[in-house]
This record gives C-alpha cells, structure tokens and sequence, in this order.
C-alpha cells in the first residue's frame, strides 16, 4: 500500500512538471526572416506573347503582406492587380514578422501592353507616365464654393497673381506640382525654389455625387502625403490638406476641392484650378 502511494505522488509530481515546462518551440509562430530570404514575386501576365498591364502578386514567405503597386495597395498573401502604365515600373513589397520587425524588397516589372482596361483619370493625371500642373492664368484660380455643388471656386476667388500673400508662401504663381505614376512620387516646386518630394495615391471609389443626385460632383479622391500648391483648409488656421476631392479632371483641366471633415452638402469648401505646365 506504501508503494501504492509513492507511485501515485510520483506520477502527479511528474504531471506538474510537465505542466510548467516553458514553451520554447519557437516553431509555432514561425522564425523571423531578413530581406533576402524573402521569397516574393510579381509576374505580369502574359498574352499573345506580350507582358500585359495584369500582374500576380505572389509571397512564399512566412510574413504578412503588404503589397505597393502605385495606384493602390494589396494586403493579401497572393493577388492579381492591375498597372495602368506600359514601361519599366517598381512593385513594393513589405513583409511582417511574427516578432514585429519588418522586410522590404523592390520588384522591378515592364507592362509591354495594355491589355486590359484602365480608368482615364489615370492618363489625364499622370500623361504617360509623369504630368506637371500649375495655377490656372486665364481665369479664376482659386476660392470658395459649395460643397457638391459647386464645381470650381464660385463666391470669393483670386486669380493666380494675388495668391502668394493669401495662402502658403512660395504657392502662388509660378509654383507648380508633378504626379509620377512611378513609385507614386509627388514633387512640388514653389516659386521660391524650394522643392518637396511625397507619395500620392489616387482613389477613384470614393465618388460623391452632385446635390441633385443627378450626376456626380466628385471623380474621386486624390491622397498625398505632403500638400499640393494651396491645398489648405483655409479656415480657421491654413492647416495643409492631404486629401482632395477630384471635382473636374480632363487632358487640360484640374480642379480640386478642399472640404474639412464632417461637412454637409452647400456648405464652404475650397477650390484650386490647374492646368497642364507642359
């Protein structure tokens, strides 16, 4: 009976034991890897023996997903997207750690057609590849409006040249912007010379429609990281805007609107208008 017992207190203390046995197979949430074991790829694809404007994204990877593709962003292990240019174009790839560290790496594709169907917003804003704006001379070049109503500045409004004393020093004319589809890279050159570099994306499914409902008001959104010329909320402090909405958008015309957060249709937004530098 004595034996019994030792038996059975053996066995329990064995239990415990192996019940506080740390957890170090480090296994079951993956290693961390670095940039070049990253096992990525982005393969357009091909056509009547052309490399078209659809690409897959692949990653073999034990890390999360971030895919940069220019016009827009991808978070999934394996997607196909669509590039809106032909030509040598880069494809960013961030990889997410188990431990919270992160990976990069640069795919370098060539679109040799395009295939399939792309927005015209894209050309109309980016040409080819690269497009220059500046202030509208001709005509009114920037005021206050109704919000999805009106479509260019329409009750107090400034032609280019009494811009500079108005909004951001150096942002009146002779200051002028570019969106360059690739890297999505967004350079603005004030007129005193100073030149500042940030990222754009141009997101077409946020439209909004007109006030009648009967047409729309709003193509989309263009998103920056730095402001375009003049791009402030005007009241109360000129604080610098980063989204615009795409109010009107051909080969030869530009207007984007500023509106403050939580605003109502009709009331106070702000207008810019550009046209073509080259």
């Amino acid at each position: 009976m004595k034996n019994l017992i030792n038996y059975v207190c053996l066995f329990f203390a064995a239990l415990i034991l192996v019940a506080c046995k740390p957890v170090e197979d480090r296994d079951l949430i993956g290693d961390s890897i670095t940039a070049d074991q990253l096992n990525v790829t982005a393969t357009p694809l091909v056509v009547d023996g052309k490399k078209t404007n659809k690409v897959v994204l692949e990653n073999h990877s034990p890390v999360l997903s971030l895919w940069d593709y220019g016009t827009g962003k991808s978070r999934k292990q394996s997607d196909t997207v669509l590039m809106v240019m032909n030509g040598e174009q880069d494809i960013y790839f961030t990889g997410f750690n188990p431990n919270g560290t992160t990976v990069e790496k640069k795919l370098e594709i060539v679109v040799e057609e395009l295939k399939f169907p792309v927005a015209p917003e894209y050309a109309f804003l980016c040409g080819t590849g690269t497009k220059s704006w500046k202030w509208r001379e001709t005509a009114r070049a920037w005021g206050n409006g109704g919000f999805r109503a009106d479509s260019g500045p329409a009750w107090w409004s400034l032609m280019v040249g009494e811009l500079d004393g108005t909004l951001i020093r150096g942002e009146g004319k002779g200051s002028q912007f570019s969106l360059a589809l690739r890297g999505s890279v967004l350079t603005k050159k004030r007129n005193d010379g100073t030149v500042l570099t940030g990222k754009f994306e141009i997101d077409l499914n946020s439209k909004l429609n007109h006030t009648s409902n009967t047409r729309l008001w709003s193509l989309g959104m263009l998103k920056t990281t730095i402001s375009v010329p003049g791009g402030v909320y005007y009241k109360p402090d000129k604080k610098e805007a980063k989204e615009f909405h795409i109010v009107q958008l051909t080969n030869d015309l530009l207007v984007l609107a500023v509106a403050p957060p939580g605003i109502s249709a009709g009331q106070e937004c702000w207008f810019s208008v550009f046209v073509p530098a080259e």
